[in-house]
């Protein structure tokens, strides 16, 4: 009972940034449900039928059955189509909380000692959440999705000497086979969901141990947590917030339309879709195989297709290596190895972390815009060639302008606040100096904790009032 009784007054800070990773807890949750109601109607099975459901424009069609049913669960279900689309919106609320989640972490150093194990955790919950996606994705058998399974072959071929044996090996048969839907199926609603559920159950289970991270300030120290008690004020606040996120979805899935597969028909493999672009988790790959050159090379007879490799399997490898492998670099790098880290640090205390941050951020976006640029040239009249090369230049000078620009605004917030502590605080008085000049008048930066008399603030330390500190109870770390 005891032990029960410490669980349920565990603190957890209150502040609104560490809600995000409960956002892709729940559209987890929305997404098993929604996901589970959608099995009962969707045919895994790519046998050819001719389409006689209630949408006219494509009857008497030839499609897969996978194709014919997703119609079915559109327009013939009572509801179909609200549940299709809240299941396809909360799968791009979980990869987007899960990514500003991680951005939280890293902008914050939450992953230092003791949680670079929890890092490890994330990233891989990231990759297995954009496979999940484009494994879903891919299953109506449309002709955007078609094309999209078209490419991944294509960079499947891409890998030297085993490409092809990848590629019979995924497809069972030359493209498109009759074995991608069903095993696509399979990975989708058992093995990868599998792997999320438990690899979420571990993460929360080193939240639990490790406890929270949290904010710098008064009463705040590597030795306890601030913030609400598990049961009742969290608990309360987490449900409410879960609430939200089903509401939310549900607004999206019945106003906001997407992923209409009956415009763009069922997948034919002479035919492309144009006008479109995959979910955004996935449109940095098509960036950069758009910017990519067209270079090929013959070596002892096999053709390496470097415009495909590089950006489709060396790139996403080198990205998640890095993502990988950066906590235990930086405590390398900075001598941080001993002692464990549960404050955050504000992003301008350490300059060259957020700059990487951000430079990481642009280089994304330049390939996320560069995934459209088809689009961008048609709407704004832009020639695609320049536009192509605007993108690759961009690719690799913004990166490197975005990391100089935050590294000197982070060290010159810095300055001025050092130079605010030095000086204090202007009173707001004004004053006539014996030269006959005027001077604003300046009293030293203090902070308050309750019960303690007020004292200069030190450098590197925030300031506080009464009203910013929680009144929730405070755990010591064990």
């Amino acid at each position: 009972m005891a032990g029960g009784g410490r669980l349920l007054r565990k603190a957890f800070p209150e502040h609104w940034s560490f809600l995000l990773g409960e956002i892709a807890l729940y559209s987890l949750v929305l997404l098993i449900l929604t996901g589970v109601w959608l099995t009962f109607f969707f045919a895994p099975e790519m046998s050819e039928v001719v389409y006689q459901g209630r949408y006219v424009p494509l009857r008497g069609i030839r499609m897969s059955r996978a194709f014919d049913s997703t119609l079915h669960i559109s327009f013939d279900v009572r509801g179909g189509l609200l549940v299709r689309q809240m299941h396809h919106w909360a799968a791009l609320v979980f990869v987007a909380a899960i990514g500003v989640h991680m951005l939280r972490i890293f902008f914050t150093g939450a992953f230092r000692r003791p949680r670079e194990l929890n890092w490890v955790i994330g990233v891989t919950l990231l990759v297995i959440a954009m496979s999940e996606g484009f494994a879903g994705y891919s299953l109506p058998d449309d002709l955007l999705s078609g094309t999209g399974l078209r490419i991944a072959q294509g960079i499947m071929l891409s890998l030297p000497v085993v490409g092809t044996y990848v590629s019979m090996f995924v497809f069972g048969a030359q493209f498109p086979g009759e074995d991608i839907v069903p095993r696509l199926y399979a990975m989708h609603i058992l093995l990868l969901p599998g792997l999320l559920i438990a690899l979420v159950t571990v993460h929360l289970m080193l939240v639990f141990q490790l406890k929270h991270t949290q904010w710098r300030g008064p009463g705040r120290s590597n030795r306890n947590v601030v913030g609400k008690p598990l049961f009742p004020q969290f608990m309360a606040s987490s449900t409410g917030l879960s609430f939200m996120v089903f509401g939310v979805t549900a607004l999206l899935g019945g106003l906001a339309q997407i992923n209409p597969v009956w415009v763009y028909g069922p997948y034919r493999p002479d035919e492309v879709s144009t006008g479109s672009q995959p979910d955004w988790y996935v449109g940095f790959l098509e960036g950069a195989l758009r910017l990519v050159p067209p270079w090929e090379t013959n070596v002892a007879g096999h053709t390496l297709m470097w415009n495909v490799l590089l950006p489709a399997v060396v790139l996403p490898g080198l990205l998640f290596t890095v993502l990988y492998v950066y906590p235990f670099a930086e405590q390398r790098l900075t001598g941080e190895w001993g002692g464990e880290q549960h404050l955050c640090d504000r992003p301008r205390d350490r300059p060259v972390r957020t700059g990487l941050g951000v430079a990481g951020t642009v280089f994304y976006a330049v390939l996320l815009l560069a995934g459209g640029n088809d689009i961008m040239a048609y709407s704004f009249r832009i020639s695609l060639n320049a536009l192509t090369w605007i993108f690759r230049i961009a690719l690799v000078v913004a990166p490197v302008v975005a990391f100089l620009i935050t590294r000197w605004l982070c060290r010159a917030l810095a300055e001025a606040e050092q130079k605010r502590l030095t000086r204090g605080q202007e009173s707001g008085e004004v004053r006539q100096t014996v030269e006959g000049g005027y001077a604003s008048d300046h009293r030293p930066v203090t902070r308050f904790r309750p019960g303690a008399p007020r004292r200069p603030i030190g450098p590197g330390e925030h300031t506080g009032t009464a009203s910013q500190e929680p009144s929730a109870p405070t755990r010591r770390r064990r």
